[in-house]
This record gives C-alpha cells, sequence and structure tokens, in this order.
C-alpha cells in the first residue's frame, strides 16, 4: 500500500510563514496547520485578541472551504494563547462559530507565537469518504 498524501494550498488565506504547507489531507481526515489573525488582503495582524480570534477563524472557514469542507466537518482544534486570561474570549466566539455538538478541543498557554500574535488555532478536519 503506498503512502499518499495531499498538500493543502489555498491562496485566498494567508500563506504559511514558515516551512510547513497550509494543511495535509490523508485518508479522508485533514490537518490544518494553525492560523494567526494575518488579514489575508494586507499580509498584517489583526489588532487584539478579539480581531485575532474573529480573522482566524475566518481564515479557517477560507480553508475548509478551499476543500468543499465546512464547520461541522472540524473534529478537533487546538487554541495556544499566549495568556490563558484571554480563554474566555475564545469560548465567547466558539459559542458563535461551532453549533452544538461542538468539536474536541485542547487549549494551552504559550509563551509566544509567530509575528507576536496571541492565539492561534489548528483545526482538524474530516469526510466520510475514506
Amino acid at each position: 500500500m503506498e503512502f499518499k498524501k495531499e498538500i493543502i494550498d489555498c491562496k485566498e488565506a494567508p500563506q504559511a510563514v514558515g516551512t510547513y504547507s497550509q494543511g495535509v489531507v490523508f485518508n479522508g481526515v485533514y490537518y490544518f496547520s494553525g492560523q494567526i489573525g494575518i488579514k489575508p488582503k494586507t499580509g498584517h495582524l489583526a489588532e487584539g485578541v478579539l480581531d485575532q480570534i474573529k480573522q482566524i477563524l475566518e481564515n479557517i472557514d477560507t480553508i475548509l472551504g478551499s476543500q468543499n469542507l465546512k464547520r461541522e466537518n472540524i473534529i478537533k482544534t487546538t487554541v495556544f494563547l499566549t495568556d490563558l486570561g484571554n480563554f474566555s474570549s475564545v469560548n465567547e466566539e466558539y459559542k458563535i462559530y461551532f453549533e452544538k455538538p461542538y468539536p474536541a478541543r485542547s487549549c494551552v498557554e504559550v509563551s509566544a507565537l509567530p509575528k507576536d500574535a496571541l492565539v492561534e488555532i489548528e483545526v482538524i478536519a474530516a469526510t466520510n469518504n475514506v
């Protein structure tokens, strides 16, 4: 059996800021790299944690759409915060962005993020087309 993965490259979303792909598809599972609140049109980071979270979720929607996926396809998220004091802001946006049943989620505090972002979110999505 051949190991086959497909690389995701969505031109409408912020491009990778390092040596990684925006995402990889393997056996019907989509592993998306973490998104920070970069505005695709300007390449600049949104200001403040709330605007960064909103921009991240828009970027995730864009990348999902490029693969004909929706939010409902997300099975796991990982949230990285530079200050866990911002957890409630993340949670409030989650209530707007996701509907029950919610995907699994981890949230951790980190010392720093690329481009001095305040939050980063990565998602794993899946289809039943395996």
